[in-house]
């Protein structure tokens, strides 16, 4: 095989092992469990998938995080960690996520695939 096809094929394969994982990390999250547990947290009293309300839409939330390889870990924190934020201009608190560790991060990783 020539270098020129060998590289080619080498090209082809490595991208569709890339196409793979990403469609594998969107398979991973569990819909109807995060949906459940964002609606136990009262999420949707300020934020939606893609309208933004009092906090930011999840749409938003993924597009700042895109690309970060530490951003299912950064919005785990924010989740559990209740910081504070700016709400209609004021100093507020995030409220926590309840839940256990896998619940949340499946929220996290649902908002991240938004």
């Amino acid at each position: 095989m020539s270098n020129t096809k060998h590289s080619y094929l080498l090209s082809a394969l490595m991208a569709a092992g890339l196409a793979f994982a990403a469609v594998s990390a969107q398979a991973a999250v569990d819909v109807a469990g995060a949906e459940a547990a964002l609606k136990v947290n009262k999420c949707a009293k300020c934020h939606s998938v893609d309208k933004e309300k009092t906090g930011p839409s999840y749409k938003k939330t993924a597009e700042k995080y895109k690309g970060q390889a530490d951003a299912e870990a950064k919005l785990y924190t924010h989740l559990t960690t209740g910081p504070k934020i700016k709400m209609d201009g004021e100093d507020d608190v995030h409220v926590k996520a309840k839940g256990d560790e896998a619940s949340i991060k499946n929220m996290a990783q649902y908002i991240l695939s938004r």
